[in-house]
């Protein structure tokens, strides 16, 4: 018999009545402690790299759109860095938010009954089940004709309400129209009617700017100048309107070349032939807000292909499709 143990009347041995009182302490301790054991501490490794997308129109040196090409006919760069093309597709499914903002300012001077009737024609052409309009008109002021939606009622409504006369507040439609479509998922597109002339100061050309790079929107501008060949016609505004498409990766189609339906086709039929690539920043400039986009085709030769796209993305925004 060990020391300290006793023997019943059997002559068996047990153990003393505080060996007891021991276990059962410890017994009802362990659940308590089990928490704490399963929190051990432990080190995670958390990578936060969000997917860049990059919608690209491939046009010849004609003007024709360029369809059938591959993912390895890219080649796609961050800041001159060398990019790997994670998601590739010829034609999006991703749905399509539209913004479509018409310049009703005394200085365009056109029907606007004509425009209405053109612009139903384009939204009932363009969207998809899956896809949204909205309808703003600007003057000396900015309003909002109809929310997102895909009814055509809805949409008729809103070009009803088209009245000219006023100033243009052009660069804070575009302002309006990109913060809007930041709101939503998908392709963004904010396509223009204006002569370009912004004669408010509610709203700068770099505030436009940085306003649609920030939420990732495309500008499309229908350029509607009443008399192109005025030698006193000022260009200014139709150079702005321009370079906002072009740095936006959309593009700009003059209204007196063929009318508003024709160019409204050419916005469609644009939207329609985008290749989407898509990737993960790499090897990323540090330090940089503002991270901009280079995608080149290698194999064409010097003035064979002209590509459209974004010319880049703020890095303290979400950023790509979801």
């Amino acid at each position: 018999m060990r020391p300290g143990m006793k023997s019943d009347r059997a002559g068996r041995s047990r153990a003393p009545e505080w060996l007891g009182v021991i276990r059962r302490c410890i017994c009802l301790a362990l659940p308590a402690l089990a928490p704490w054991a399963a929190a051990a501490p432990q080190t995670t490794l958390r990578v936060n790299v969000k997917l860049v997308s990059v919608f690209v129109n491939v046009t010849d040196k004609n003007g024709a759109i360029v369809g059938g090409l591959t993912r390895n006919d890219f080649a796609l760069f961050e800041d001159g860095r060398p990019q790997k093309i994670a998601i590739f597709e010829r034609q999006s499914e991703l749905p399509l938010h539209l913004v479509l903002a018409i310049d009703t300012s005394g200085s365009v001077g056109k029907d606007l009954h004509a425009e209405a009737a053109a612009a139903h024609r384009f939204a009932s052409d363009i969207l998809r089940p899956q896809d949204q309009m909205s309808v703003y008109r600007f003057a000396t002021y900015v309003h909002q004709l109809t929310p997102f939606t895909n009814r055509l009622k809805v949409i008729d409504r809103g070009l009803g309400n088209l009245h000219g006369g006023g100033g243009t507040e052009l660069y804070k439609a575009i302002c309006r129209g990109s913060e809007s479509l930041g709101q939503t998922q998908g392709r963004k597109v904010l396509v223009v009617i204006s002569d370009g002339d912004d004669i408010a100061d509610d709203a700068t050309y770099p505030q436009a700017l940085e306003a649609a790079l920030r939420n990732d929107v495309m500008i499309y501008s229908l350029i509607d100048v009443p008399i192109e060949a005025s030698a006193g016609r000022d260009i200014g505004g139709e150079h702005a309107l321009i370079t906002l498409s072009g740095q936006t990766g959309g593009k700009h189609f003059y209204v007196n070349q063929g009318g508003l339906d024709a160019a409204f086709k050419k916005v469609s039929e644009d939207l329609r032939t985008q290749y989407l690539l898509g990737y993960y920043p790499q090897h990323q400039l540090p330090g940089a807000n503002f991270h901009s986009i280079q995608v080149t085709i290698p194999r064409a030769a010097s003035g064979q292909f002209e590509i459209s796209h974004r010319a880049g993305y703020y890095s303290n925004q979400p950023v790509g499709a979801q």
